[in-house]
């Protein structure tokens, strides 16, 4: 409602100053504006992209409120009308109608009898009190369009108390379904919670920390989960696969109450991890906007979670925390971009991870990590500065083109496998000191206190 008054009075203003263009300009301006294309096209130039933009920021203005289906709260809270408002009103209306009395009687024409003044007073005295009629009905006016605006604030903020608590109907039964027993269950509660993310911006912080702390919840893969990719089959000479017992289920200790299958809670995480890398990558194929991004702000909290085969490539992480998480699986970071800090300071990587040309904008911390698999920082950007003291590399670690722009600390870090720093950039101070280099030990100076972190 109030859109549309807005639009009729932007309509009605603007036919009105056109009118006012069209009667009351001089004739010589439309003449100087007419007297060639050197001024009327500029002139209309600048008209027609003046309405194009109108035009842009309308249809930009609808899309936006049509893409998101959460409520939206009251534009303005409408303060109580004072009592003084009646009573200056009432004496500006007395004002008005005195003056407009006194300077029409001081006014009449000194002429006629005294029958035609007498009828000339009255006929001034009706008129400054049809004047004092017509303030006062403007102030009935404002009255009555400020009713209108309360009546329309009452109903949107009904409607907003509606639709909060749909929202926060939806949400509590999506974080129900997540303790459920039946994978399928859990499922639903995750892409209900993930629609409803897409549908509300506001609550899409809340709702990838529920999603992050249900990553966070203890969790131990089975140990026979092949791998993506791999074949069951029997090798050639083998008759059928080595027979492996089944994996007890866990979760309850009530026989009559379901329990939770490791392979079908991996599928689970799995979607969760889904979920959160397909809404932080701001680009999909062909360098596209992504649609269903969510950050730039969005902050992940996966604090001792088991992840497995992680795939955040091209995402935007903002202050991420995998302090103390299990990366089980493939773990890929590659093209990802980490705005503010983080975090993998005693992480465990159970297999090969690829972090090539990840760009870390703010700090990050890898102390006491472990990588059991090959380490790949190939071409990465630490804009400041990185820890990776009292870290383990089981096999091998390549910072082929890496740049360290900050401080770069592998003190006390252990390199089984080969260390590959080739072209590597280091712009700040690069220190080694305690670190083993496959079997030999460096004993390197350092200049500065190692900084206390997370």
């Amino acid at each position: 409602m109030t859109r549309r008054l807005s639009v009729l009075l932007i309509a009605v203003g603007v036919a009105g100053l056109l009118g006012v263009m069209l009667l009351h300009v001089p004739a010589s301006w439309w003449r100087v504006l007419a007297s060639g294309w050197s001024v009327l096209l500029p002139a209309t130039v600048s008209l027609a992209l003046l309405l194009l933009g109108a035009r842009l920021w309308w249809r930009t203005n609808q899309e936006g409120h049509q893409a998101s289906a959460a409520p939206t709260p009251p534009d303005r809270q409408v303060r109580p009308l004072r009592a003084w408002v009646i009573l200056v009103g009432a004496v500006v209306v007395a004002v008005v109608t005195g003056a407009a009395v006194l300077w029409l009687q001081n006014t009449l024409p000194a002429v006629g009898d005294q029958v035609q003044r007498a009828r000339l007073r009255v006929d001034s005295i009706r008129t400054g009190l049809t004047i004092g009629a017509a303030v006062t009905g403007a102030f009935a006016l404002l009255l009555a369009v400020r009713r209108q605006q309360l009546a329309e604030r009452t109903q949107q903020a009904t409607e907003y108390d509606a639709g909060e608590k749909r929202v926060t109907e939806l949400y509590v039964k999506a974080a129900d379904q997540l303790g459920a027993d039946k994978a399928p269950v859990r499922l639903a509660g995750l892409y209900a919670l993930e629609r409803l993310a897409q549908d509300n911006p506001v609550h899409r912080q809340s709702i990838v920390e529920v999603i992050c702390a249900y990553l966070r919840m203890p969790y131990t893969p089975p140990d026979d989960q092949p791998s993506p990719g791999t074949n069951n089959a029997p090798a050639a000479g083998e008759t059928s696969t080595p027979h492996k017992p089944p994996v007890q289920a866990t979760g309850t200790k009530d026989p009559d109450k379901p329990a939770t299958e490791p392979r079908e809670e991996r599928q689970v995480r799995l979607a969760a991890q889904r979920i959160l890398a397909r809404h932080l990558r701001p680009e999909i194929e062909n360098e596209d906007v992504n649609p269903a991004y969510w950050g730039p702000k969005i902050v992940l909290d996966l604090t001792e979670a088991t992840l497995i085969d992680a795939d955040f490539t091209k995402c935007h992480l903002y202050n991420a925390d995998f302090s103390r998480a299990t990366f089980s699986g493939g773990i890929w970071f590659g093209q990802a971009t980490f705005s503010g800090d983080a975090w993998f300071n005693k992480a465990t990587f159970s297999d090969d991870f690829w972090f090539g040309q990840a760009t870390f904008s703010g700090r990050a911390w890898f102390d006491r990590a472990t990588f059991n698999g090959h380490a790949w920082f190939g071409q990465a950007t630490f804009s400041s500065d990185v820890w990776f003291g009292d870290t383990t590399f089981s096999c091998g670690a390549g910072f082929d083109r890496a740049t360290f722009s900050g401080d770069a600390g592998f003190d006390r870090a252990t390199f089984s496998g080969d260390a590959r720093f080739d072209r590597a950039t280091f712009n700040g101070d690069a220190r080694f000191e305690g670190a083993t280099l496959r079997g030999s030990r460096y004993e390197g100076p350092t200049n500065r206190e190692r900084p206390r972190h997370r």
